[in-house]
């Protein structure tokens, strides 16, 4: 007698960024339900409209998204806040209306508490996921550094109780599951990788991907000030070995204009090519492309920019910081550097673009071997089971 199939779930993905937001929250929330529709979940989104004006809901092939009325924030270009007073007892009422048999939350604030709120007041099953530190929050706070300690403590305080309602707590990394354990006081933290399609970012057969003139370095990713763009720019007129090596730069933000500022200021404005947002497509060319890819971000969770240049079987050149370290072994598929030291950096980008060819190709196999630990088949697996009840185990 064949074994009946299990009964689809409703879920409820709570999340504070969804695009066309692009970061790493809001692609994973997209990438989650994208393949929970496709695994046949009946599939919601509650997130904040981009724009002024009322919340509405709209149709979208991964999800039925609710987009709540929501606020700009100057001191960023896109994210955007939901005030409680305003959105709660909406969402009260379309989670009443929706029925979830499981809701996700994506953060501790705004939407994210408010979801686990009514999960526990309704014996609904609820998850979390932390995708960042309160720290990362600085930049984007106009107030002096001993509040902005205090703000973080505060929001660190503020995760333990909200997520400590949860049925279930992840985070992308180890370093993270283990910040939070310390400093959220939560005890059960599930290190789970946000996941990664590696296929997608490897050559198709018989594919050829036309190389620049020159050796390239890719950074993709917002241009925020964590992400230290400036640093990787600064370093591109130590280099020694290879002075004639060429930036290219994915995405768009808030510090563009300052990072082009430093570029014709360093009188090589002709070697930092600002290729601004690009389709997917553009993006995968962009990596299989260029001859290593650098992430000079300190506040990286996972990083999953750097997850798809390993997919692509790039050698990496990393900060020496938060979770970057688990993405290298150093001397093997790529090196780290001293956050803030150009020098050091011109140092590891000059060591692995004066390598042979087949050299520097190991070290990409290295990379796209390591980042098979991430597939996106496992992370979504696993997550389908927490959504059941079920243990899951990161071993």
């Amino acid at each position: 007698m064949p074994v009946a199939k299990e009964k689809p779930l409703t879920i409820v993905i709570a999340a504070d960024t969804y695009p066309p937001d692009v970061n790493g929250a809001a692609m994973f929330c997209y990438r989650l339900a994208t393949e929970m529709h496709a695994r046949g979940h009946r599939v919601h989104v509650l997130a904040v409209r981009g724009n002024k004006g009322k919340t509405f809901t709209e149709i979208r092939d991964e999800a039925i998204v609710h987009r709540l009325e929501s606020h700009s924030v100057p001191t960023h270009e896109y994210f955007r806040i939901a005030f409680p007073w305003e959105v709660n007892k909406q969402i009260d009422k379309l989670l009443n209306e929706i029925k979830p048999d499981v809701v996700h939350a994506q953060s501790h604030y705004m939407i994210g508490q408010r979801t686990i709120d009514w999960a526990k007041k309704n014996k609904v099953r609820s998850v979390a996921t932390n995708h960042f530190m309160p720290e990362n929050l600085d930049p984007f706070l106009p107030f002096p550094r001993w509040f902005k300690r205090i703000v973080a403590h505060n929001s660190w305080k503020d995760m333990g109780k909200i997520f400590g309602r949860a049925n279930a707590v992840t985070t992308p990394t180890p370093l993270a599951a283990k910040a939070m354990r310390e400093r959220a006081k939560l005890v059960n933290v599930l290190p789970l990788s946000n996941g990664i399609e590696a296929g997608n970012y490897e050559l198709a057969p018989g594919e050829q991907v036309i190389k620049n003139d020159y050796p390239t370095i890719l950074f993709a990713g917002r241009l925020a000030v964590e992400k230290n763009i400036n640093e990787l720019i600064e370093a591109l007129p130590l280099m020694r070995q290879v002075p004639d090596a060429i930036i290219e730069i994915v995405g768009g933000g808030e510090q563009r204009s300052h990072l082009e500022k430093i570029a014709d200021d360093l009188q090589i404005r002709d070697r930092v090519r600002f290729l601004g947002h690009v389709s997917d497509e553009e993006l995968r060319l962009a990596y299989l492309r260029c001859d290593v890819f650098c992430q000079p971000g300190t506040a990286e969770l996972q990083s999953l920019v750097t997850l798809e240049a390993l997919s692509a079987s790039k050698p990496v050149v990393l900060a020496n910081a938060m979770a970057l370290p688990h993405l290298v072994d150093e001397g093997v598929n790529g090196y780290m550097f001293k956050p803030g030291d150009r020098e050091d950096l011109a140092r590891k980008l000059d060591q692995i673009l004066s390598m042979d060819p087949e050299q520097r190709q190991k070290f990409g196999e290295a990379g796209h071997h390591k980042v098979l630990n991430h597939a996106q088949k496992k992370t979504m697996d696993s997550f389908e089971a927490l959504y059941r009840g079920e243990v899951v185990s990161t071993h």
